[in-house]
């Protein structure tokens, strides 16, 4: 079975169709699949080294769109919809919580909730419920998608095979990392700005 699996994804990266695959799974992650796309893109991107910057560019593109559709639903369905959208989620009051930070923190929240391990399906529908700004939202979602999705391809083609043992054995000092900067720029900013 296992050996089935394997060759229908090694002929599924070698085909005409990785591009399109890549853009569509990371669609539907942004919006309702909650397993990391990271957890495909690490062996694709190690497998198709050639097409590396291509799949960060179409894995970023897939999840704008999808931040888009999250947005939209916000914006447009929460009302109407609120218990039911609220259902999905294991503690409704955290979406009430990450509403409150949209509107005092905004684009650095949005930035900061797609690089940490806070879960952005929250953030986009509150950012749509909250009317946040439509640009500066999809330059905060694909800012912090093409931080990850750019760096795994970047170590990929750094270390290799090596890159998801580095991935796996640095993944939280790196989140940790890119989040302390992401918090230095929002200071700064707050900072400049009074």
């Amino acid at each position: 079975m296992f050996d089935r699996i394997a060759q229908r994804l090694s002929d599924w990266v070698r085909s005409k169709h990785l591009l399109p695959g890549i853009t569509i799974a990371s669609f539907l992650e942004s919006i309702v699949v909650p397993i990391p796309i990271e957890t495909l893109l690490i062996p694709v991107t190690q497998m198709r080294r050639d097409k590396a910057w291509w799949i960060a560019t179409v894995a970023t593109l897939g999840c704008v769109a999808g931040a888009l559709v999250a947005y939209g639903i916000g914006f447009w369905l929460f009302a109407s919809f609120e218990p039911q959208i609220l259902g999905w989620f294991d503690n409704p009051d955290v979406f009430t919580e990450i509403q409150a930070r949209i509107h005092a923190e905004g684009f650095w929240f949005i930035v900061l909730a797609g690089i940490a391990p806070i879960p952005l399906q929250l953030a986009m529908l509150a950012a749509g419920v909250s009317g946040y700004h439509l640009g500066l939202y999809v330059i905060a979602i694909a800012l912090s998608r093409m931080l990850r999705y750019f760096g795994i391809a970047w170590l990929v083609l750094t270390f290799g095979d090596r890159a998801e043992h580095f991935l796996r054995k640095y993944q939280y000092k790196t989140v940790l990392g890119l989040s302390l900067i992401v918090l230095l720029l929002w200071a700064g900013q707050r900072w400049l700005l009074t």
